[in-house]
């Protein structure tokens, strides 16, 4: 039996600390949580002071059993789930099933899983953090009594089986909030005219842009006025009337915070923002790598701060000033925003000397990516500014101004490794040469070419824009993101198309009824509020019941308020114009996973349903007929002709534009036949090896018998 016991959340982190551990210490896995609330019930008795009534998780008796069986045997015990809240909240759980006391020096943590920082931390046992623990119970309690109380006010109004949440709601109400901007967008005619402009000796000409008259910026509105400042410059010379020219320099982002990396894995490598999360555990727990064995790559990917320890500082120093140069190196300090949880190192690479290639056989596609993500911004984040040449040249045609910036880049600094993306990129890095020139030339005017423009609707939620919305607001914690996010598509509030974030019919029918019945509840200033007073329960200044309590009171009152308005309620569904084609009665709305349906009121002597059809208001490239909009079951949306099947064939992922012929390359179905040949492919080649096994076992079957057969013989 085993001197030490260490309990922590996985078996992959399990695997990985075994290695660093001499002597008779075993190493075992939670499998995350080992006690819950149960589902059942709202199991938070608000008439005693909200005592939460905790049971063990359905599944896990054999597992709590092989835990106490080891604890019982065990010298010491040291529990070492994650160093977060959540992480105290499963320790202190697995304290009350081992009879350990939570005030005994039984917690280790570690920021990430190297050798020495589990050694180290073994060494400095601590109490389990009693204000942690508060913090996640104080969120689990109240997220239980807001979603238990608020979810059958749907039930009621839309139909059984919706739930509402404290933060899912409110992220619905910001999706649903920008689809109605754009909805409601009135786009404005705007012009810009450009001249291309041919200096003496220069071998292309550059583009110069309308800026105003005499010195005084115009926006250009419609087409009149368009012509009369091209009338005014037809036979105008263009001449240089003022040159800047300066130096600007750009200074790389800091390291990875758990949003900053979620935003950028979904800007640079298409990941959504559970899947960053679930390929960063991987990293953290452990990846077995040749020489090394199983090594944790990434320190703590749940962070707020951006602190990085000198012993990493020191290891970037070295690697930057060896691979790029001493001119590359600086060392950098960066500020963790107010209100930040800063008990952790920003993530970063655990080792610096296992650079992404180095490594790159060790890990699925994904793992790379995000590795290699990881590792150069960190590295990046120590490194030298980069430098450009500016200039900024003003132009004038009569009393008309035009002007032309450009840019060079003087010395590439952390450039030469990595460059941030923008939720919108502006293009401003771009290197823009333009030649030599000098005050009072004259520029030849090679063409003048004008373009209508229109004023666009703020862009639509991407799961990067809406984590950085959330952040800024203090909604939520990013741990959560990533989870609460997944919640509100599984539940069909929100779909994605393509990268876009857009509200169903049902999301915003429930953001509706909750708005109207719980205001103060699903808005974002209570929610952020919320959030600093969980904050101020982890740091010992708030008792966690108190902050339940202060809520409780109103948020009771307003439950009550809407339970007697709905107690005579009954659902009534809307009737459309759309007749039952097998029973006659006209069909209803009904509200399912996947949105707005039609059903027969008939039911169940009728089970007459069919979805809705949503069509566009082109028609179709190939033969003119209506073209509908049709989804995937993984509901990605395609383009499909009325007649189709039939006389047309036109299906498409791309919405059909006026006047543009269709490629028939794009076609869904002939992708759809690919698919099928190669799952068919997949099926006879597993069919095959199913056989042989079967073949094989057979043939141990009949050889086991005959051995038996001749045993029986020999007894007799």
């Amino acid at each position: 039996m085993a001197n030490k016991l260490i309990i922590v959340e996985s078996p992959a982190k399990a695997s990985t600390i075994t290695k660093f551990i001499g002597g008779s210490v075993k190493v075992m896995a939670s499998m995350g949580h080992i006690r819950d609330l149960p589902k059942s019930k709202l199991a938070v008795d608000v008439e005693n002071n909200f005592e939460p009534e905790y049971i063990n998780i359905r599944g896990k008796a054999d597992l709590i059993k092989s835990l106490k069986k080891e604890a019982n045997a065990a010298k010491i015990v040291y529990l070492a789930t994650d160093p977060d809240r959540e992480g105290e909240a499963i320790a202190w759980h697995l304290a009350y099933i081992l009879n350990i006391s939570p005030e005994s020096l039984c917690r280790v943590t570690f920021n990430e899983i190297t050798k020495d920082a589990v050694q180290e931390s073994i060494k400095h046992p601590r109490a389990i953090d009693k204000n942690l623990f508060d913090a996640q119970q104080a969120r689990r309690v109240m997220d239980r009594i807001v979603g238990y109380k608020m979810s059958p006010v749907l039930w009621k109004k839309v139909k059984r089986g919706l739930s509402a949440g404290r933060v899912q709601s409110v992220v619905v109400r910001l999706i649903v909030e920008r689809e109605e901007e754009i909805e409601k967008f009135i786009p404005e005619e705007y012009w810009n005219i450009y001249a291309s402009l041919l200096a003496k000796d220069a071998k292309r000409p550059f583009e110069a842009r309308f800026y105003g008259k005499n010195d005084k910026k115009i926006e250009i509105k419609n087409k009149e006025q368009v012509d009369q400042i091209i009338n005014d410059i037809k036979n105008a010379d263009f001449v240089v009337t003022d040159i800047k020219r300066g130096q600007k320099k750009r200074t790389p982002a800091p390291p990875f915070t758990t949003s900053t990396m979620q935003q950028e894995a979904s800007r640079k490598l298409g990941f959504s923002i559970k899947k960053t999360m679930s390929v960063a555990q991987g990293l953290y727990e452990g990846v077995k790598v040749p020489e090394k064995g199983l090594v944790g790559l990434i320190t703590y990917m749940r962070t707020d701060s951006t602190r990085i320890s000198d012993v990493a500082r020191a290891a970037a120093k070295e690697y930057i000033e060896e691979k790029y140069g001493k001119a590359y190196y600086e060392n950098r300090f960066y500020k963790t925003k107010e209100g930040a949880q800063d008990a952790h190192e920003a993530i970063r690479p655990t080792y610096v000397e296992l650079t992404p290639e180095k490594v790159k056989e060790s890990l699925t596609n994904d793992q790379y990516k995000l590795y290699n993500l990881i590792y150069n911004r960190f590295i990046a984040s120590q490194m030298s500014a980069a430098e450009f040449d500016t200039i900024a040249i003003n132009i004038k045609a009569n009393e008309y101004n035009f002007k032309a910036n450009g840019q060079s880049i003087k010395f590439h600094g952390f450039m030469k490794l990595y460059v941030e993306t923008k939720d919108e990129e502006t293009g401003e890095d771009d290197e823009l040469v333009l030649p030599n020139l000098e005050i009072n030339q004259i520029l030849k005017n090679e063409k003048t070419e004008t373009k209508q423009s229109f004023t666009e609707p703020p862009a639509r939620y991407t799961e990067a824009s809406i984590v950085k919305v959330l952040e800024e607001k203090g909604i939520g914690r990013p741990s959560t993101y990533a989870p609460t996010i997944s919640t509100i598509l599984d539940r069909h509030y929100i779909q994605k198309d393509q990268k876009q974030l857009i509200p169903t019919e049902l999301g915003k029918i429930v953001n509706k009824l909750l708005i109207e019945n719980f205001e103060d509840v699903v808005n974002v200033a209570f929610t952020a509020n919320i959030e600093e007073q969980f904050d101020q329960v982890a740091e010992g200044k708030e008792n966690w019941k108190d902050v339940i309590s202060d809520f409780y009171g109103p948020f009771a009152e307003t439950v009550e308020k809407v339970e007697k308005e709905l107690e005579h309620v009954e659902l009534v569904d809307e009737v459309s114009d759309i007749p039952c084609e097998k029973c006659g009665r006209m069909m209803v709305y009904k509200y399912g996973r996947y949105g707005k349906f039609l059903a027969c009121p008939g039911f169940p002597e009728c089970r007459n349903a069919k979805p809705i059809i949503e069509t566009i208001d082109i028609p179709c490239p190939v033969c003119g007929g209506v073209v509908q909009i049709k989804k995937t079951k993984r509901g990605r949306k395609f383009y499909v002709c009325e007649n189709n099947p039939g006389t047309c064939q036109y299906i498409s992922w791309n919405k059909p534009k006026l006047g543009e012929k269709w490629n028939p390359q794009e076609n869904v179905a002939g992708e759809s036949e690919e698919k099928v040949k190669k799952t068919r492919k997949k099926a006879t080649a597993k069919k095959t090896t199913k056989k042989k096994t079967t073949k094989k076992s057979s043939a141990k079957k009949s050889e086991t018998k005959k051995v038996t057969t001749k045993k029986s013989a020999k007894s007799k």
